[in-house]
């Protein structure tokens, strides 16, 4: 393809960091860099504590061993997502409840999350798709009312805010992707965001592999153990220096983001509109962090064509997720309503190429070519 559809981003610095890291001669996880990263985020954000994580599905999945996920309680989240969202919660027996997208947005309609509670529900975990908020103020407050637990998966959010509060720093916990086709990576990557006192120690000895070893490298105790479950989740220091690089590029990052997000949807407008395709909306309470332009076709069949017309020239364009509870794996577990809409974007979405470098110029005249 004469066009990818992403490209990593470098700022230039990574292999500098990386050679720092090495001359330092501490390589596994938790040292200067993995602190770097950590301090950017809670003063950035405003997080309360943060834990790098070798990825966001292992972020997750530490968010669901925290909320002691048992057998049987019962997760409300959405279909139209990425498998790590369910997964985590699956590999602790828990029930999963899929809520339907929106009409105008593939975020989850929080409107339709009341019916699926019940005295089983533990935990709503909440998917901010394309950076894009989901109803906050209505989650938190079915959240309160009910004594559940909020996740917000928040793997495309980064940089981008609720009513002037960070995405990730809402729920009890956040988590976070630093996969190569975000706007921040490092490859494979991720964060654990704990915005809930009564999880912060817990969550050190997790990602301790069940160790109290980061209250014994403090000082708190003179040696340190097995004290609970846990895993190897913390990430390596060359990849804490290679993702602290990226950070302290990312204003220069988003701005050219955005940048290449508002020429795709001004030159777009007109054709869009004749054709029915439908671009991005935004409800008033988010920001656009620019992790994605997408379509919406009228049908498969138009979404088909106009993948294969791009294809042609040269420019590679991609469908997205497929509605979880018509998985393989899932849809003889799933009893619920039919999710029309969530089943309606796995048919007709498509991304389009956007990594710094990108030119748009030849993207879109291709699609303007497309019906004309």
């Amino acid at each position: 393809m004469k066009i990818p559809f992403n490209k990593p981003y470098l700022s230039g610095k990574e292999l500098m960091y990386i050679e720092d890291a090495l001359s330092r001669g501490k390589l596994s996880g938790d040292g200067f860099y993995t602190k770097q990263c950590h301090r950017f985020f809670t003063n950035t954000y405003g997080f309360k504590k943060a834990l790098l994580t070798t990825s966001c599905t292992d972020a997750l999945e530490m968010a669901a061993l925290l909320l002691d996920i048992q057998p049987g309680d019962e997760v409300i989240m959405p279909s139209f997502t990425f498998v790590s969202t369910a997964n985590a919660f699956e590999l602790r027996g828990a029930v999963i409840r899929f809520v339907d997208s929106q009409t105008d947005h593939p975020g989850m309609d929080a409107s339709q999350i009341t019916p699926l509670i019940n005295a089983k529900t533990k935990a709503i975990v909440v998917v901010h798709y394309a950076g894009v908020a989901c109803d906050m103020d209505v989650i938190m407050q079915l959240a309160d009312a009910h004594e559940l637990f909020v996740v917000e998966d928040a793997a495309q959010a980064i940089d981008s805010y609720y009513k002037g509060r960070a995405l990730g720093s809402i729920g009890h916990l956040g988590a976070f992707s630093f996969h190569e086709t975000k706007n921040i990576q490092c490859g494979e990557g991720g964060l654990l965001v704990i915005n809930d006192t009564r999880f912060m120690e817990r969550a050190e000895i997790l990602w301790e592999k069940g160790t109290n070893r980061s209250a014994f490298f403090r000082g708190e105790v003179d040696k340190y153990g097995w004290v609970d479950i846990g895993s190897s989740f913390l990430p390596s220091e060359l990849n804490a220096a290679y993702l602290f690089a990226q950070l302290e590029c990312i204003q220069d990052i988003q701005d050219r983001r955005k940048d290449i997000w508002e020429q795709y949807h001004t030159a777009l407008k007109d054709w869009a509109a004749s054709l029915g395709i439908a671009q991005p909306t935004f409800p008033d309470h988010t920001t656009n962090n620019a992790h994605m332009y997408y379509l919406i076709c009228k049908d498969i069949e138009q979404r088909s064509a106009l993948l294969q017309h791009l294809k042609k020239h040269g420019i590679l364009a991609v469908f997205h997720y497929q509605s979880l509870h018509k998985s393989p794996y899932f849809k003889a577990k799933y009893s619920g309503d039919a999710l029309a809409e969530s089943d309606r974007y796995s048919n007709c979405l498509v991304r389009l190429p956007l990594f710094y470098e990108l030119d748009t110029k030849a993207v879109i005249n291709a699609l303007l070519a497309y019906g004309s």
